[in-house]
C-alpha cells in the first residue's frame, strides 16, 4: 500500500498488486467488458481499466486509486 501513497506516484506498480490490495482490504473485484474492472470497497465503487499488454499500472491510475482510497477513509499507516 505504501507504493500507492508515494509522491510522486511510482512507475512499474504491477496491476496484480493493486488487485491483491483491494482484496486484502476486504474489497470485491467485478469484471466488466474488455479490460474494465470495478472495485467495491466500503460500499463505494471505483472503475478502472486493467492495463494491457503491460502488467504495469500507469501513474495516472495510481493517483486515481490513491484518491479513491483516501475518499473512503483508507489510511496507509493503519
Amino acid at each position: 500500500m505504501e507504493q500507492i501513497f508515494q509522491t510522486p506516484p511510482p512507475s512499474g506498480l504491477k496491476w496484480q498488486a493493486v488487485e491483491s490490495l483491494i482484496r486484502a482490504l476486504g474489497g470485491e473485484i467485478k469484471e466488466g467488458s474488455g479490460s474494465r474492472v470495478r472495485f467495491l470497497l466500503r460500499g463505494k465503487i471505483a472503475r478502472f481499466h486493467r492495463p494491457h499488454p503491460s502488467p504495469d499500472t500507469d501513474k495516472g491510475a495510481v493517483v486515481n486509486l490513491r484518491e479513491w482510497l483516501e475518499s473512503i477513509g483508507v489510511d496507509p499507516y493503519e
